[in-house]
């Protein structure tokens, strides 16, 4: 494993909420030698939005590039490495609102990011809620990803759904068919709370493509984690694939 620290910063208040998808929509994307990482037979991908804070590059702070929001689309793959199966996400789009971090990232990691203005809020309720809001601007209309979010929180809890969309500590971008990128995500495991109300307001077909646009509709769940520190360590290239023994194969 690369020991080198690309990136430091803190995760902070993870709304994810997610959709079931055909999996041949996900098939283009799918890097080299993974495949998709189902939940109960399902392909999901995830609408998420959450706050990069103290954010360091290579143990730098760029100035105007500590705190800022993110907004993405993912899915989840895994991957045998001939030992373990290693579990992944993977990122059709990233929006960011500084025009630095797609240079480095779409260059060093093949990632997607594309710079678009953003905004975000949160509002304290009187029902011991809180509610939550990702704005991004796409062709001078403001999209909107949002909750309602219960303020008290929870362990994640072994073999759940949350478990299963957030503990996922592998980066995985296609490259070609012969070459795949993998990262890993350090940090420790989340507290989640209970999510109510969802808003996924967005020109889904100018953002993400015609083929998301059917299912990015009703989600099939949504959660919320508290978030922390996260460490993001230097990308190396898989350049085979392992078959794991039948009893392996989970």
């Amino acid at each position: 494993m690369p020991k080198i620290k690309f990136l430091q910063a803190e995760w902070r208040d993870l709304l994810m909420v997610n959709y079931e998808v055909d999996p041949a929509l996900l098939k283009p994307y799918i890097p080299a030698f993974t495949e998709l990482d189902l939940w109960q037979g399902k392909a999901l991908v995830s609408m998420v939005g959450f706050m990069f804070l103290d954010t360091r590059v290579l143990g730098i702070k760029w100035p105007w590039h500590v705190n800022f929001e993110e907004v993405n689309l993912r899915f989840y793959v895994r991957y045998f490495d001939g030992k373990e199966w290693k579990r992944g996400a993977v990122f059709i789009s990233e929006i960011v609102p500084l025009p630095f971090i797609p240079l480095v990232a779409n260059n060093l990691y093949n990632e997607h990011y594309k710079a678009m203005p953003m905004r975000h809020s949160k509002e304290v309720l009187n029902n011991n809620t809180s509610q939550y809001f990702y704005d991004w601007k796409f062709k001078n209309r403001w999209n909107r990803l949002g909750a309602t979010v219960s303020n008290l929180f929870a362990p994640i809890q072994a073999n759940s759904a949350e478990e299963f969309i957030f503990e996922h500590y592998w980066g995985y971008n296609l490259v070609n068919e012969k070459s795949t990128i993998e990262y890993v995500v350090e940090h420790e495991s989340w507290q989640v709370a209970e999510v109510s109300n969802t808003v996924f307001d967005a020109d889904v077909a100018g953002l993400y493509g015609e083929g998301f646009a059917e299912y990015l509709q009703k989600p099939h769940s949504a959660f919320f984690a508290k978030g922390s520190d996260v460490t993001v360590r230097i990308a190396q290239r898989i350049k085979k694939g392992h078959e794991p023994n039948f009893s392996m194969h989970i």
